[in-house]
């Protein structure tokens, strides 16, 4: 049993892996295009901040080594993404994404590390980074929502690569078998709820993949406009917009650590 339990944590390494190398077309797409276009940096951001996470669990929690290296060359992979992404985004959302970035993967993270390590000991840590890296994980997981938004709004498959969705899809079942394996439910739990969500993917790429685009007709402007508008808002506005997210960000996370408090006093 510990053999098989030892191969599906490999075998969840190598969908990891994928799930990590999937976006270079993408990237390929925008290096040579010397721009972002219609692609959405939440995911980028999210998935790094994510797998920074699981790298520290990964840190306090020695069962959790496959865990934490291969999160580790996530985040190396993560770095480089939302550096290209910054780099080639539009001087109108350049800033805002540097907001976000600072905030999630520099202020935000260095803040759980702190706080994790400052009111907690022992296995409260780990519990307390179980919570925090399953939560995230789960945001990760979400992330792609919106680019499956932009799927039905302009009925093409062309923002949300199908590799991506399917990595997503496998690791999650793959990761999820290992935890609950090994009985670790912060593991099993968000990476069952990430393989739905990428079935969900794949149920809509299934839908769209062979309908054209419309055209950039009267139907269809005023989605282009709403998000050539939002990409130009003042800066004070999407100060605004993301002081009010890192605020429900924070409670959010509140909420995860008290859980977690609850959780270990029972």
């Amino acid at each position: 049993m510990e053999g098989f339990t030892f191969f599906i944590g490999i075998l969840g390494n190598v969908t990891s892996m994928l799930v990590f190398l999937a976006p270079i077309d993408t990237f390929k797409r925008i290096v040579k295009n010397k721009s972002t276009e219609e692609f959405d940096s939440l995911p980028y951001i999210c998935s790094l901040l994510s797998a920074s996470l699981w790298t520290y669990y990964g840190i306090v929690q020695p069962s959790a080594f496959l865990v934490g290296t291969i999160n580790a060359f996530g985040s190396v992979l993560g770095i480089v993404y939302v550096g290209l992404f910054l780099f080639y985004a539009p001087p109108s959302n350049k800033v805002k994404i540097a907001l976000i970035v600072g905030t999630l993967n520099v202020g935000f993270l260095a803040g759980a590390i702190l706080f994790t390590r400052l009111a907690f000991k022992g296995e409260a840590r780990v519990a307390s980074m179980g919570f925090l890296a399953a939560g995230f994980i789960i945001v990760t997981y979400a992330s792609p929502l919106s680019s499956m938004r932009t799927v039905v709004m302009t009925r093409s498959v062309e923002y949300m690569p199908f590799y991506l969705s399917f990595f997503i899809f496998l690791s999650g079942g793959v990761w999820a078998l290992y935890g609950w394996l090994i009985g670790d439910y912060f593991v099993s739990v968000p990476n069952g709820t990430g393989c739905i969500l990428g079935t969900a993917q794949l149920v809509l790429y299934g839908i769209y993949r062979d309908t054209k685009p419309p055209a950039r007709d009267s139907a269809c402007v005023s989605f282009y406009d709403l998000e050539e508008g939002w990409q130009r808002q003042p800066l004070l506005s999407s100060t605004h917009s993301l002081v009010s997210s890192t605020h429900s960000l924070v409670s959010s996370t509140h909420s995860l650590l008290a859980s977690g408090h609850s959780f270990l006093e029972s």
